[in-house]
């Protein structure tokens, strides 16, 4: 049976991984108890002994928990942006291509796309990788998102009963054009510049709707050929 083991199981992405884990009858979820969920040697043994770790973690947290794992047969999903663009990690977007669906197959070290990303790079990189769109397109991208990304500091201020009425409207942030996300948008889709990004976070849950607005003049096709390679 499959040993996994969720570093960061207390956050709000480890939480929703274990729930759905928990329903599995061909996984056994390995567990630490309160007192040692931060205790490095028990945080190691753990890593050691799993068949797969997912580590909900801060960057830096998940950079020194794949420095704990010595086992090579440990498969490593790592939830944080730490190893998204970095040398030897696979992707987590087998949906992109082949290449992408064999390094996730067959990879020991996988990490998870971002949210955002995620939407940005599917309208995107399949335009880039046949040639409908050139590599040096300057973009823009729009992505309204739930709350709940926003971990549980955000969750519980939207769900404040009284809380400010500001948040009843979508609020914009991210305006330093620094987000954490843009590293892999613009590596995963082989753009030359990273998008002009506005991510707007509103009042629902969770869900995300991301545009991509084009210049006709952009596409060395026509709407036709998109339409058909997104099929």
């Amino acid at each position: 049976m499959t040993k996994v083991f969720i570093d960061g199981s207390a956050g709000t992405t480890g939480l929703r991984i274990h729930q759905r884990l928990a329903q599995r009858q061909d996984i056994t979820l390995l567990a630490l108890p309160e007192e040692l969920r931060k205790d490095d040697a028990a945080r190691q043994a753990a890593l050691n002994e799993c068949d797969i770790a997912f580590l909900c973690l801060p960057d830096a947290a998940a950079k020194q928990a794949v420095v704990l794992v010595t086992d090579p047969n440990t498969v490593i999903i790592d939830a944080s942006t730490a190893h998204r663009t970095a040398s030897g990690w696979a992707y987590g977007f087998p949906e992109l291509g082949d290449s992408f669906a064999q390094a996730v197959k067959n990879g020991k070290r996988i990490a998870v796309p971002g949210c955002h990303a995620s939407g940005f790079i599917a309208l995107v990189q399949p335009l880039v990788s046949v040639g409908l769109l050139a590599k040096d397109a300057l973009l823009p991208c729009h992505s309204v998102t739930g709350y709940s990304g926003g971990s549980k500091a955000m969750i519980a201020q939207y769900e404040n009963s009284a809380r400010s009425p500001l948040l009843d409207a979508p609020r914009q942030y991210g305006l330093s054009q620094q987000h954490k996300h843009l590293p892999e948008m613009q590596a995963i889709t082989g753009l030359e510049s990273p998008p002009i990004f506005c991510p707007i976070v509103a009042d629902f849950y969770s869900g995300m709707a991301v545009t991509v607005p084009l210049f006709a003049s952009q596409l060395k096709g026509s709407a036709k050929d998109v339409c058909q390679l997104y099929l």
